[in-house]
């Protein structure tokens, strides 16, 4: 497959989230710290009160709740097909998962094709699914980190773009641990899209390579 990459102009990017939303405050400081050559053009959200959105609005933001009712777990049906249609009328290029807590389904992978990415609390293939800091706590591993990937149908199997170890410490509890790999997500998540936004990703099947 060719280079993954956007127009030389500011990478428009839409974030999708279900809570505090503290990646795309690392987004929008990146951007603000003239490190990442984007935009973010909307904020959507599955819960009305989350404070992801707040963030957004706070900072100019176009941040809308938008139902994905009637499914719990997954965004499909007509809701899938309305976070589209918002997300092609805002002019997304590239749609930016932050705590979003669905599983995508083909309707979006078809819109935005390797225009997907996720960031995941676990060095993937390890410990997917929900709170993977706490499953390496418990698993006994000597390792934990994040993990940015393209979002594909599978749960956090899509194509790996960075990946950040964090050593795990004999006296770490699941909220030290998820601090300490949080500082990673907020550094891995802004070099990713900065990367996509310089066609410096090329993915060939399940590897994307990284254009120097």
């Amino acid at each position: 497959m060719p280079n993954v990459s956007a127009s030389r102009e500011s990478l428009r990017v839409a974030v999708i989230g279900s809570g505090k939303g503290s990646n795309c405050q690392s987004i929008m400081d990146s951007i603000k710290a003239g490190t990442l050559n984007a935009r973010i053009v909307c904020v959507l959200s599955d819960v009305p009160d989350a404070f992801i959105l707040e963030r957004a609005r706070k900072a100019g933001i176009p941040a809308e709740y938008v139902s994905a009712a009637p499914f719990k777990t997954k965004l499909d049906g007509e809701a899938e097909k309305e976070y589209v249609r918002k997300l092609k009328a805002y002019g997304t290029e590239v749609v930016v998962l932050a705590g979003f807590m669905r599983i995508i389904k083909h309707g979006m992978l078809d819109a935005f094709p390797n225009r997907i990415m996720n960031i995941h609390p676990a060095l993937l293939p390890a410990f997917p699914g929900m709170e993977g800091w706490k499953q390496a706590l418990a698993y006994g591993a000597k390792v934990a980190g994040c993990t940015v990937h393209f979002v594909d149908a599978g749960t956090d199997t899509g194509p790996i773009i960075i990946q950040c170890p964090v050593p795990i410490l004999d006296n770490d509890t699941p909220e030290s641990l998820h601090a300490r790999i949080q500082v990673e997500e907020h550094k891995a998540y802004p070099e990713a899209l900065r990367l996509f936004s310089t066609g410096s990703l090329v993915v060939e099947g399940r590897h994307v390579r990284i254009r120097k």
